[in-house]
C-alpha cells in the first residue's frame, strides 16, 4: 500500500538524520493514507511526522503529530477491518512513539508518563507485546535511561532487569548492543552495590 511505502520511508530518513526528507515522505503517506479511509494507517502515519519533528527538535508540531495519531486510532474499529499491514497500530505502540519523541525533546518525566502507559493497553488492544520480546527490551532500556535521567537510579536499575529478563535473561542479553549505552550511563553510579552487580553479570 501506498502510504505505508512513503511511511517506511520517512522512517528510513529519519533514522538516518534526514528529517527534513522524513517530513516530505511523512506528508505524502498522510495524503495517500487519508484514501484509504483507515484510522490506523492514519494514525501510524502522524506518529512517524511526530518521530521525525522531535529529532528535529519541533516540540509543537510533535505534539501536534501525537494528538493527531491518538485522535485518528481513536476511531478505529476491528483489526480485520483495516489494512493488515497496519495491523500492529495500536494505543500501546503509540505511547511507546511518544515517549521515544519525549526523550528525544529531553523531557524524560513525559516520556516516562508515555512508557507507564505502554504497560496499562486499553481494552481493546490486540497487539502481544510478549510477542516481541527484543521491541519490549529496546523500550524497557529506553524507560530506564529515562529514569536515569531524573536521576533515579534505583527505578533505572529495576527497569533494566526488565529488560534483561525479556530477552531471556543475562546469557540471552550478552553480547546485545540493547544495554550497551545505558551500561555506558551507568558507569557513572558504579559505586552504588545494585549498579555496580547489575553491570558485573551483563558484562
Amino acid at each position: 500500500m501506498t502510504a505505508n511505502l512513503f511511511a517506511f520511508w520517512a522512517m528510513a530518513r529519519y533514522s538516518e538524520g534526514d528529517t527534513s526528507g522524513a517530513l516530505d515522505y511523512a506528508h505524502e503517506a498522510l495524503r495517500n493514507a487519508r484514501r484509504t479511509g483507515s484510522p490506523r494507517m492514519t494514525a501510524m502515519v502522524h506518529a512517524r511526522a511526530g518521530r521525525a519533528y522531535a529529532k528535529s527538535g519541533d516540540l509543537r508540531a510533535s505534539r501536534r503529530a501525537e494528538d493527531a495519531a491518538f485522535a485518528a486510532h481513536d476511531r478505529a474499529g476491528r483489526p480485520d477491518d483495516e489494512p493488515a499491514c497496519v495491523y500492529w497500530v495500536s494505543r500501546a505502540e503509540l505511547h511507546s512513539w511518544a515517549a521515544s519523541n519525549a526523550s528525544d525533546l529531553n523531557d524524560p518525566r513525559r516520556a516516562l508518563t508515555h512508557y507507564a502507559a505502554v504497560a496499562t493497553p486499553h481494552q481493546d488492544e490486540t497487539y502481544d507485546d510478549d510477542a516481541y520480546p527484543r521491541s519490549r527490551a529496546l523500550r524497557l532500556t529506553r524507560e530506564a535511561d529515562a529514569h536515569l535521567s531524573l536521576r533515579d537510579v534505583d527505578a533505572a536499575v529495576y527497569t533494566a532487569d526488565q529488560a534483561v529478563r525479556a530477552m531471556g535473561g543475562v546469557t540471552s542479553a550478552r553480547g546485545t548492543t540493547v544495554l550497551t549505552d545505558l551500561r555506558t550511563k551507568l558507569r557513572a553510579h558504579q559505586q552504588l552495590p545494585a549498579v555496580r552487580e547489575f553491570l558485573d553479570r551483563t558484562v
